[in-house]
């Protein structure tokens, strides 16, 4: 927000000098980003009158003027301006004036006793800018009659001003106008505050538009006033078109200059309709699927039924809080005018300009919060600034309240505060401190000390809560003179857990397997949700930032997939990638605490992504695309400190985002913990993926967990390794094998087998196997080892028939051959 510092000076002056002005306000939250001053430095630039105009002898464009500049004698000053003329008053640098560089980081320009033509110019008369006021070249700048003749520039238009340009926080709507900045200033330094007069204006016209407000959820108070007989082509006043062009507003026309205005000054949004468009009565209402409204910014948009409107009997004329439309816009052939005024509820207001890609000044205002107490006194003001300049007879204010908020009283108590700002402010100095802002109070004594209840004014949309006051009395009582303290609590170390690995160790682990972190939105594409979930209810967001991140995520896949995407744009050819994030999903069973929000689970979870060759190209191994079982290699090696009694299990199994043959639930210790396969062909053709890459989805905890080590006893014994060939039906899966296996190894026979592991499938190709069609020949290799000494061949004889009668007995498994 920018605004001169002599425009707020007229309604607070603190005996602060500029520089102490801008710390007092960022240190009370809000914060001066710079200051600049209104114009460049100049010297011997006066007021001066022009006198006589003469066409010079041999220039058709150029005249020579006789200017009175206050110095005792006439100057004789060559000038081509169009607009010069006898008795205008206009800037006048005088010989050795310096004026600013006509490039930015240029040397000042130096005014010397020149000819031109022929003839003598004893200086020379200056447009806005020649002075770097403003971009207008066409003319001199004309100065008002009543300007002082010989008078210092700088000081007739207040050049030595400074302007402010101040960031101020979402919750602070209040300051979003120079008496709002002011009134905060007041607080802040205590300098007693200059608050405006609203006089009301004697209406002349008996005359009211008919106004119904049809959506009170929307409009909350309606005031408005005709004014007839406007005079459009009237000049905007200079110290008016000073103060918006100094807030980076440009000058229009003086309807719509005022109305700017007044929306600086005190941070209303108004309107002004040209009353003769108007069709019969005016409705505010929600609009209605189909219709559309031209607007002043030239873009045609549609509404729907939510979105607010201000109709006539015949189209829309605006969109409610945000911009008027073209249909009804002033212009300079405007005679008559209908201004509003209202109160639209913020949220009727929030994120509809957003919708259509574009924000207005009056959006960002009334979605924020405006006072609706206010609105019959601004139209007061409104009204004789248009009567003052541009003349007309007003009507009487019509003035509708439907559905205005309701200000609950928020209690504060003085210990907590106390407790959480860490300085011990007594209750009189919280009550001065909530005096100075406004702030209506009731102060009450307990047990427990005092204990303020404030009720928020109408204009204060940031105070809801406790912590809201705190806040308050924190910042005016000064940030700065909060000392720093070291924490009373012990510092303790906290227990190491054993039983646990850092979610960090997690990332390095992935990391030196050659996957690059990357980190995502929480919030994402809804229509990610449906492909790579299934999930046609994701949490949605209430106000997203944009229109394609407006749910929450319950899986990585979308996220990993988007960032595939953007890689391969860019021409890479082999991705890894991994992200530990949180998803979020529906679960009742959820309380609220201090880390949880009641209704949802937000577990931590690993996903990674490989995609492209398995490994850079190189001379000593065949190019190869990567595949399931690479993946699965490198979440086996992140599980790899579970024990083999609670290892991580592969399930085959079907999800949304993979692909159903080329994909597997993960489990352990019988509980599903994640997902890994290939992605799924039909999302490979939707988002344009030359080639399947391959995923994983782990919940972080169950890969941050680990077991304990146990001691065992080191064999000083060699061990005893036997292959055995199994064939059993095709539709028998290796693991069902394996955990058979696993089973038999409590047997007394089977108790020197260390480990066994799967080496080679063969499938018949045809009959001269001795493999049925439909079987398969399963190739395990047995490692038995003892403790107590050498193992006999009767022994490891016994353990390994132990194993093929299990097999045979439950899945009729037979040796081959």
């Amino acid at each position: 927000m920018l605004f001169p510092e002599s425009w707020l000076r007229t309604f607070v002056d603190p005996q602060l000098s500029t520089d102490e002005l801008a710390h007092a306000l960022t240190m009370a939250g809000l914060e001066v980003e710079g200051l600049r001053p209104a114009a460049p430095p100049t010297s011997k630039i006066v007021v001066g009158k022009v006198l006589e105009v003469v066409k010079h002898p041999d220039a058709d464009k150029l005249n020579v003027c006789q200017v009175d500049a206050g110095t005792g004698a006439t100057l004789n000053i060559v000038c081509g301006a169009p607009n010069v003329k006898p008795g205008i008053k206009v800037p006048v640098a005088l010989v050795g004036a310096q004026l600013p560089p006509a490039e930015e980081g240029g040397a000042p320009f130096a005014i010397k006793l020149s000819k031109l033509r022929g003839v003598e110019s004893q200086g020379m008369l200056c447009s806005a800018r020649e002075l770097k006021l403003s971009e207008d070249h066409s003319g001199l700048l004309i100065l008002p009659d009543d300007t002082p003749v010989g008078e210092d520039i700088r000081r007739t238009l207040n050049l030595d001003d400074t302007i402010f340009e101040i960031k101020l926080t979402p919750n602070k709507a209040d300051c979003l106008s120079v008496f709002g900045v002011a009134r905060e200033t007041a607080a802040i330094t205590g300098a007693p505050l200059k608050a405006p007069v609203f006089t009301p204006v004697v209406p002349t016209l008996d005359e009211k538009l008919p106004v119904k407000v049809s959506a009170p959820d929307l409009c909350g108070r309606f005031s408005g006033r005709v004014i007839r007989g406007v005079d459009a082509h009237a000049k905007t006043p200079q110290w008016m078109v000073e103060r918006l062009e100094r807030s980076g507003q440009r000058s229009i026309s003086a309807l719509v200059d005022i109305s700017n205005y007044v929306m600086l000054e005190l941070g209303r949004p108004s309107h002004v309709f040209d009353l003769d468009k108007i069709h019969g009565s005016m409705d505010v209402r929600w609009g209605r699927p189909g219709e559309q409204l031209k607007l002043l910014n030239g873009n045609t948009v549609e509404v729907d039924g939510t979105v607010g409107v201000i109709a006539d009997d015949r189209e829309i004329e605006s969109l409610a809080g945000i911009m008027g439309g073209d249909s009804t816009a002033v212009s300079l052939d405007t005679k008559n005018i209908y201004v509003e005024a209202a109160f639209w509820w913020p949220d009727s207001i929030r994120g509809r300009s957003r919708r259509y890609n574009f924000s207005t000044d009056a959006g960002h205002r009334f979605e924020r919060g405006v006072d609706w107490s206010t609105t019959v006194e601004h139209i007061e003001r409104i009204s004789q600034l248009i009567i003052d300049i541009c003349g007309g007879s007003a009507g009487p204010v019509d003035d509708q309240t439907l559905n205005v908020p309701k200000r609950e009283p928020v209690t504060m108590r003085v210990a907590r505060a106390n407790r959480i700002i860490g300085v011990a402010i007594s209750a009189d100095e919280i009550a001065q401190i909530f005096t100075r802002l406004g702030l209506p109070f009731e102060r009450q004594a307990g047990d427990d000390g005092d204990t303020f209840s404030v009720t928020p004014p109408p204009y204060r949309f940031d105070i809801e809560i406790e912590e809201d006051l705190i806040e308050e009395v924190a910042r005016i009582y000064g940030f700065e003179k909060i000392p720093a303290r070291p924490p009373v609590a012990k510092s303790e170390m906290r227990a190491t857990h054993e039983t646990k690995r850092s979610i960090h160790a997690i990332r390095h682990a992935l990391a030196a397997r050659d996957y690059a972190e990357t980190v995502n939105f929480s919030f994402v594409d809804e229509e990610w949700e449906r492909d790579f979930a299934g999930n046609d209810k994701p949490v949605r967001l209430l106000n997203p930032i944009a229109s394609q991140l407006s749910v929450m995520r319950t899986t990585l896949f979308g996220s990993l997939i988007n960032v595939l995407r953007y890689n391969l744009n860019r021409r890479a050819d082999r991705i890894r990638v991994f992200e530990a994030g949180r998803v979020f999903l529906h679960d009742p069973a959820i309380k609220a605490g201090e880390m949880s929000v009641e209704g949802f689970a937000q577990p931590k979870m690993i996903g990674a992504l490989a995609y492209g060759p398995a490994l850079e190209e190189q001379w000593g191994a065949p190019t190869r695309a990567v595949d399931f079982f690479d993946m699965k290699g490198d979440l086996e090696a992140l599980f790899a400190p579970l024990g083999a009694a609670n290892a991580a299990r592969f399930v085959k199994a079907e999800h949304p985002a993979l692909h159903p043959g080329r994909s597997a639930r993960v489990e352990v210790d019988g509980r599903a913990v994640g997902w890994i396969g290939e992605l799924h062909p039909r999302w490979m053709q939707k988002y344009d993926l030359p080639h399947a890459p391959i995923l994983f989805e782990v919940e972080a905890d169950a890969l941050m967990a680990r077991a304990l080590p146990v001691p065992s006893d080191v064999s000083k014994f060699p061990p005893v390794r036997r292959d055995i060939a199994l064939v059993v039906d095709q539709k028998i899966e290796v693991q069902a094998l394996l955990d058979e296996i696993g089973k038999g190894l409590t047997d007394d026979a089977c108790r020197i087998v260390q480990k066994v592991a799967l080496f080679d499938e063969f499938r018949a190709k045809s009959n001269t196997s001795g493999l049925g069609a439909d079987e398969k020949s399963l190739a395990f290799r047995v490692t038995l080892q003892d403790t107590g000494g050498t193992l006999q061949d009767e022994t490891v004889d016994a353990a390994i028939k132990s194993l093929v009668d299990r097999l045979a007995r439950v899945y009729g498994a037979r040796l081959r051959g």
